[in-house]
């Protein structure tokens, strides 16, 4: 073939890191660890992360997954999803007389702390975040009287305190970086003292997972993003991926959802996963990508990651008690 003509080499560039965060680890583990501690089944309120395999796996292995905390029968065992939950749900749990287990993601509880300390010095707390996302919801049940949600810079002209100068703001962890610093600069220009939590509260696995698709994104014509619709930082990747400059980016739970017209006139796919995803989803993909001639896979590194989380303390506690017993026994 003429060298003109030829077809240019096609490769996937794959980002890294991808997938798994410390926090979804835990949690996963958590369900896992409780199922063969206690038995099955073990309740879960709402997803424990989003992530549509995840949730399917963990229920044939026994979880059971609510909705509310009602409909737990009584002297049950409910873990408390990644995400966090309001004080009320606590509340709630102990009502009905259940055992908890808080698989809250321990930078999600880091901003709850934040909330509850602002709160009591009475600030205005304005909390970046998408209305109706599960942690907005945890975050905002700790001081419902101080905090107003501000879903992205077009909120911030009807934002509405007490005290111009006595104003913070707090962030959903999982938002892109760039989206959150355009609302604050927007509210910066409201509330020239507004100020800045005491660390950033973007969680790292977030922020390098758009890093690194901000590196590939320019590289390449196409973008998939393994992650469920529900997961916000995975839908926040596809926005990363285009912004950065990706001619197309979609996001799939599964290789077998990906569009072969997608690959028309692509020679470079990148590739990523949501911080709740488990790399066999990745892999499948990748698999996909090679049975098309994608068989070329070059790693994009940003950051390495060593962050990891002890497991909930209710579940460390029974798990030594019964580590105990069988040296006794």
């Amino acid at each position: 073939m003429d060298r003109m003509t030829a077809s240019p080499a096609r490769k996937v560039l794959l980002a890294a890191p991808r997938g798994y965060c410390a926090g979804v680890d835990r949690a996963v583990i958590a369900v896992e660890k409780a199922l063969e501690q206690y038995g099955a089944p073990v309740y879960v309120r709402h997803e424990i992360v989003h992530n549509k395999y995840v949730v399917k796996t963990l229920e044939k292995k026994g979880a059971i997954f609510v909705d509310e905390t009602e409909e737990v029968p009584e002297g049950n065992i409910v873990i408390f999803s990644a995400h966090g939950v309001a004080p009320v749900v606590h509340e709630e749990a102990a009502r009905g007389k259940l055992a908890t287990i808080d698989a809250t993601c321990p930078l999600v509880t880091k901003v709850h702390k934040e909330a509850v300390r602002f709160a009591k010095e009475d600030y205005d707390i304005l909390l970046i975040g998408h209305e109706g996302h599960e942690e907005v919801i945890g975050t905002s049940g700790e001081a419902p009287d101080h905090i107003t949600l501000v879903d992205g810079p077009e909120d911030v002209a009807k934002v509405e305190v007490r005290d111009p100068d006595k104003v913070v703001w707090l962030s959903q962890t999982t938002l892109s970086v760039d989206e959150t610093m355009e609302t604050v600069d927007a509210l910066k220009g409201r509330f020239p003292n507004l100020l800045s939590p005491p660390s950033d509260d973007i969680c790292y696995a977030t922020q390098n997972r758009q890093t690194a698709v901000k590196q590939m994104g320019a590289e390449a014509d196409l973008v998939i993003v393994v992650g469920s619709k529900n997961s916000s930082n995975s839908v926040r990747l596809v926005e990363v991926a285009l912004g950065a400059g990706a001619r197309d980016a979609h996001l799939v739970d599964y290789a077998e959802e990906i569009d072969e017209t997608w690959l028309e006139g692509v020679s470079t796919v990148g590739v990523t996963s949501g911080a709740s995803v488990p790399e066999i989803l990745v892999e499948g993909v990748l698999e996909w990508l090679a049975q098309r001639g994608f068989e070329d896979v070059e790693t994009v590194k940003a950051a390495e990651e060593s962050i990891t989380f002890s497991l909930p303390k209710e579940l460390r506690r029974d798990l030594r008690a019964e580590a105990r017993a069988a040296v006794e026994g």
